[in-house]
């Protein structure tokens, strides 16, 4: 009787459980893209991505920092990271992003931003 009682209480609730973690916060977040950072270049060069999508800059040079900047409106710089570091940045509104690296403007990215 004891175990009945447990039973009908415990199912209810795994089954409640187990849909909260299915629908939780990696059902609703966007897609992650990497950019690679290599041979002073941003590869690939330009992304078109879903509104929600989160970029991330991975630096695979050997010996050098870069950083993240935007050249747009309303511009913004990321902090320098180094080899095997890493920026992210996700982004929620339809539109273009160039962007640049602070040290080296000969590097050269855009985003393209969709719904």
């Amino acid at each position: 009787m004891i175990m009945q009682r447990i039973h009908a209480f415990l199912v209810p609730l795994l089954l409640t459980a187990s849909l909260a973690v299915a629908n939780g916060p990696a059902a609703t977040a966007g897609p992650a893209v990497e950019v690679l950072i290599e041979e002073y270049k941003f590869k690939p060069a330009d992304l078109k991505i879903k509104a929600g999508t989160t970029v991330k800059w991975v630096n695979k040079e050997r010996r050098t920092s870069h950083s993240v900047l935007f050249t747009g409106p309303g511009g913004f710089e990321s902090a320098r990271f180094f080899p095997d570091e890493s920026y992210s940045r996700k982004f929620d509104k339809p539109g273009i992003y160039p962007y640049t690296c602070g040290p080296h403007p000969e590097m050269l990215g855009k985003i393209e931003v969709v719904d």
